[in-house]
């Protein structure tokens, strides 16, 4: 048997080349993990965008609704009918998705997911301490799936 990888540059080219030439059967293993990893592709598009509506921490506010003082941020997204709520405290986050449907929740970063938790039959959910830098939650149901807009929770 021959080293892998080749010690040179020449050796791999060449090891590459008749790889090309004679790739030989793939696999149904490989093909069937091809696929799915092609169908993930649109994933965020298939999910219904919730835009960011209300921001305690905002200057720019509807009137009638005032800023928080605490130490507490809120923040309301909606997509048509449903609507995510949540606070953002330096301990956690506690949420709640409306219509109220039992489901789940998750968050996830530039890094990967940070967190993913149950939501109860009344719509509330809470998560741990938020991340630094961006953030985007994904709430589903039995009845709707939604993304909220990237924003920053601290």
């Amino acid at each position: 048997m021959e080293q892998w990888p080749p010690a040179g540059d020449d050796a791999l080219l060449v090891e590459l080349g008749a790889a090309l030439r004679d790739p030989g059967p793939v696999s149904e293993e490989f093909l069937d993990a091809a696929l799915a990893a092609f169908a993930w592709r649109t994933v965020d598009a298939e999910l219904a965008l919730a835009e960011l509506t209300f921001d305690s921490a905002s200057d720019r506010e509807p009137a009638g609704l005032t800023r928080s003082t605490g130490a507490e941020r809120t923040l309301t997204f909606r997509s048509g009918p449903v609507v995510v709520e949540l606070e953002v405290t330096a301990t956690g986050i506690v949420g709640q998705l409306s219509p109220a449907r039992p489901g789940r929740v998750s968050a996830r970063t530039a890094a990967g997911q940070y967190d993913e938790v149950p939501v109860d039959d009344v719509g509330f959910f809470s998560m741990g301490v938020p991340p630094a830098g961006p953030v985007q939650f994904r709430a589903s149901t039995t009845r709707y799936a939604v993304r909220t807009a990237w924003v920053s929770l601290r």
